[in-house]
């Protein structure tokens, strides 16, 4: 096995870039984000940019996928509510103050003039987020939390919908309270007899 360090080396430089796209995006904006100003803010040439990528889209849709599987961690509380809870507290400090949140919502933006763009985003990044986002409605389906029959992708549009909307389209704040509801109408939900909500016998609690 090869043990130099050009590996180490090269994937050095690829946080590095995928970091410093981040960073200016969230203090220049989207248009103003360069290859030149990456590979500065960087330091590695732009040759070695255009190695692994072919455009500073490119770049912004690795680095948004890399922060989101690093960032939305997806606690197991034990319980749908709590689960949920915390994955919607995550998912709003993630897309309304990161700057994982900044890329997102410039490629959002830029992806509504870019099929190209538009298609990538289909394809690669809305299907994580989208499997993230299930993510505590399947555990509750798996603990007996929700119906058999229970429509999860409806659901997850639902609670998450109007938090998208808001940060993509309105811009208003995702309050505490919006967040409240959403957990609320989506524990509605909950068979009357789950298994957590009997006692031993099949008493209902």
């Amino acid at each position: 096995m090869h043990r130099g360090n050009r590996h180490g080396r090269s994937e050095a430089a690829r946080e590095a870039v995928l970091q410093a796209a981040d960073d200016l995006v969230a203090e220049i904006g989207y248009a103003r984000v360069t290859i030149e100003g990456i590979a500065a803010r960087a330091g590695v040439a732009k040759q070695t940019i255009y190695r692994w990528w072919r455009s500073k889209t490119d770049i912004l849709v690795d680095a948004f996928a890399a922060d989101s599987a690093q960032e939305l961690t997806l606690p197991d509380t034990g319980a749908f509510h709590t689960d949920l809870r915390a994955h919607l507290d995550e998912l709003v400090r993630f897309l309304e103050v990161s700057d994982s949140g900044a890329v997102f919502r410039a490629l959002a933006g830029q992806a509504q003039h870019d099929p190209e763009l538009a298609a990538r985003l289909r394809a690669e990044v809305l299907p994580r987020l989208r499997a993230r986002d299930r993510v505590p409605f399947d555990r509750a389906a798996t603990r007996g939390e929700l119906p058999a029959d229970a429509d999860v992708d409806l659901l997850v549009d639902q609670v998450v919908g109007p938090i998208h909307f808001r940060v993509l389209v309105t811009g208003e704040p995702v309050t505490p309270a919006l967040l409240d509801v959403l957990v609320t109408l989506a524990a509605r939900q909950q068979p009357e007899a789950s298994p957590r909500s009997q006692q031993p016998g099949g008493a209902a609690a």
